[in-house]
């Protein structure tokens, strides 16, 4: 629930690409990190999952968003580097499109992304772990 402590996590696994950091917000949306040395790159799928966790709150002040309470009508957005995966085969508005599908959980959309830039078979396994753990 740390941004800071997330990011001096990535730093730790360094890659050609960088490495990369999904966090699901419970239903509410999700968070990804991308640190490639002294680089970082943070999106945030809802805005509004600010008001209920830390590390959404962090990325919006990361960025230099407002970090207003979101009326209660009022939908979140997605904000951030949207192109932050396009040179991995993600475009920003397939990003979007996968954000839009309300039919999705966080962790599908997750899925869905991780389908895309083809870490899935990686991300599977680590989000079984998580869950067996």
């Amino acid at each position: 629930n740390d941004l800071d402590a997330l990011i001096e996590q990535l730093r730790r696994l360094p890659g050609d690409a960088g490495s990369l950091g999904f966090v699901s917000l419970v239903e509410e949306g999700f968070v990804i990190v991308r640190v490639r040395g002294q680089h970082v790159q943070a999106l945030l799928s809802d805005s509004a999952a600010a008001s209920d966790w830390p590390i959404a709150h962090d990325v919006l002040d990361f960025l230099g968003e407002d970090v207003d309470e979101p009326d209660d009508d009022e939908d979140g957005e997605l904000v951030g580097d949207l192109d932050m995966l396009a040179d991995l085969g993600l475009s920003e508005f397939e990003l979007g499109t996968i954000v839009d599908n309300l039919d999705l959980s966080s962790d599908q959309m997750l899925g869905a992304i991780a389908d895309r830039i083809n870490i899935n078979p990686d991300f599977s396994r680590a989000t079984e772990a998580a869950f067996q753990d």
